[in-house]
């Protein structure tokens, strides 16, 4: 059985979304199935279909990603804590959107206002997207200061915009910006050694400052929206830090659309304040993925289906 003093919670965000994801859980527990109706009602469509049954296409539609996954990870804790109530970590964190999984996760706000919230981010990096066209791209084996230096020499080739948009671990740090100084950026990554640059499939340049417009608009959302102090240390991905109150988490949230994921040293934080076992709460294993090589001694779980969730309490 975990020891919850030393457990940390674990939130995918985007990338992680699969047709079929979450069915099995609300199959086989009432409160995922209950989660998804509820998800359903609020949203006035059938998100839970979606999330079943695809198409793909649909699901990866970052109007939809965003809220189709923010479901399915709360339908996952919803169904762990009917299991085991003591299911309580003393850590949570969530990559990029999923911040707000794990703040929903904890108190920190309701669920339905977290839904309208992602699904209003969602709509506005789609719009965002529309309006100033950009790139992400995953660059392999080259450092954090390596490939900063790297969007320097592009920008200032094009003239154009390209940053570090997520940290994620030793080794895999992902770039953002406009498709030309993009292009640009992935010769010279090859000229400096990177083992592989992987173009990613979206269309918008998230956690760049192309998604300003997107970042102005929200903050008036994350405004209105009524927060509280999360009932476990969250850790933000601007500040790679717990967020201790209300006007941390809303800074947060408003810096989050521009600024980098700071993923590896959000877990290193984690680690350092002691945690040692890493439950990924979602489809998928991409988090525990990249634990692996931020921190190959930490335990690590993956409840990414019914099956290992029954396994995981024991049942």
């Amino acid at each position: 059985m975990a020891d919850w003093a030393t457990t940390a919670f674990l939130f995918p965000g985007q990338g992680s979304q699969v047709v079929g994801m979450g069915q099995d859980l609300a199959a086989y527990f009432p409160a995922a199935k209950q989660t998804f109706e509820e998800a359903d009602d609020l949203l006035g469509f059938a998100l839970s279909d979606l999330c079943f049954n695809g198409p793909a296409e649909a699901l990866n539609d970052t109007l939809n990603t965003q809220p189709a996954l923010y479901v399915c990870s709360l339908a996952t804790l919803r169904a762990l804590q009917s299991e085991l109530p003591e299911a309580v970590p003393s850590f949570a964190a969530g990559h990029s959107f999923g911040e707000f999984t794990a703040l929903a996760a904890f108190g920190a706000l309701s669920f339905a206002d977290g839904l309208r919230l992602v699904r209003e981010r969602g709509r506005l990096m789609k719009q965002a997207g529309e309006q100033y066209p950009g790139a992400m791209a995953a660059i392999l084996s080259l450092d954090i200061e390596a490939v900063r230096e790297i969007c320097g020499h592009a920008r200032a080739g094009t003239g154009g915009t390209l940053v570090v948009a997520n940290d994620n671990c030793p080794g895999q740090v992902v770039i953002s910006g406009d498709d030309a100084t993009l292009e640009q950026a992935l010769v010279l990554a090859k000229d400096a050694g990177a083992r592989r640059t992987l173009k990613l499939a979206v269309s918008i340049a998230a956690h760049s400052p192309l998604m300003q417009p997107a970042s102005e608009q929200f903050r008036l959302a994350v405004e209105s929206t009524t927060f509280a102090p999360p009932q476990a240390p969250v850790y933000g991905n601007v500040s790679a830090a717990p967020l201790p109150d209300v006007d941390a988490i809303r800074a947060e949230l408003s810096a989050q659309l521009t600024s980098p994921v700071r993923w590896r040293e959000s877990m290193q934080a984690m680690i350092a304040d002691g945690a040692e076992t890493f439950v990924e709460i979602g489809p998928k294993d991409v988090l525990t993925g990249l634990l692996k090589r931020i921190d190959g001694d930490k335990a690590t779980v993956n409840l990414n289906s019914a099956e290992n969730l029954l396994k995981f309490a024991g049942r």
